[in-house]
């Protein structure tokens, strides 16, 4: 496996099925590293709309993304920004969603606070008295702002999912509330379990 000879390819419930990597893997051309890296640029660029141009160097991944795109100013905010030109001419429809904590739009947490004034800490390794949001707190995506956190727990047990609080960062009107209860529900629904609000 770590020479490249074998790979997953495919699963059998928790079970991984492996195979020969020349079977799994497409035989596709190599592409050279600079060009590589010009992709990864240009897809980071889409995927996020607008990145710095230079970053902090990240163990994981880049945070930046190079020359793609056209250069940018935030307003308010420091630094060389990159937009992708694709999404200035589509029109831009909202929509409300209850994001991952590892969710690339707020993975570059400094990015995060700078464009969108939204402070979140995954908290899950702090101790219980020092949360501000909850061990595994959603960040809730409305329109094109975050406005705020959801608390809840997987009671696997008892078959539910429970919501301990919701943190709103600015007050819900009835559209908001009424949209981020949905998104809880259909959360509920997708998992399979009975949706418990304290």
């Amino acid at each position: 496996m770590r020479r490249g000879e074998v790979a997953v390819a495919g699963r059998k419930g928790r079970d991984r099925l492996w195979d020969l990597a020349t079977r799994v893997y497409p035989d596709d051309p190599v592409v050279p590293v600079d060009e590589a890296r010009r992709r990864r640029d240009r897809r980071r660029l889409h995927a996020l709309g607008i990145a710095r141009a230079r970053g902090p160097e990240c163990p994981v991944e880049p945070l930046d993304v190079g020359d793609a795109g056209e250069p940018a100013v935030v307003e308010g905010v420091a630094g060389r920004w990159r937009v992708d030109p694709a999404h200035l001419a589509q029109p831009f429809s909202g929509r409300t969603a209850l994001l991952s904590p590892f969710d690339r739009l707020i993975h570059d947490r400094k990015r995060t606070n700078e464009l969108f004034e939204f402070d979140y800490q995954l908290e899950m390794y702090k101790p219980a008295s020092k949360r501000r949001w909850g061990y595994f707190a959603l960040p809730i995506l409305h329109g094109d702002r975050l406005v705020g956190k959801v608390d809840a727990t997987v009671a696997r047990t008892a078959g539910a999912l429970r919501v301990d609080a919701i943190h709103e960062d600015v007050a819900f009107d009835r559209a908001v509330t009424a949209a981020v209860q949905g998104e809880i529900r259909d959360l509920a629904d997708w998992l399979e379990l009975d949706l418990v609000l304290r």
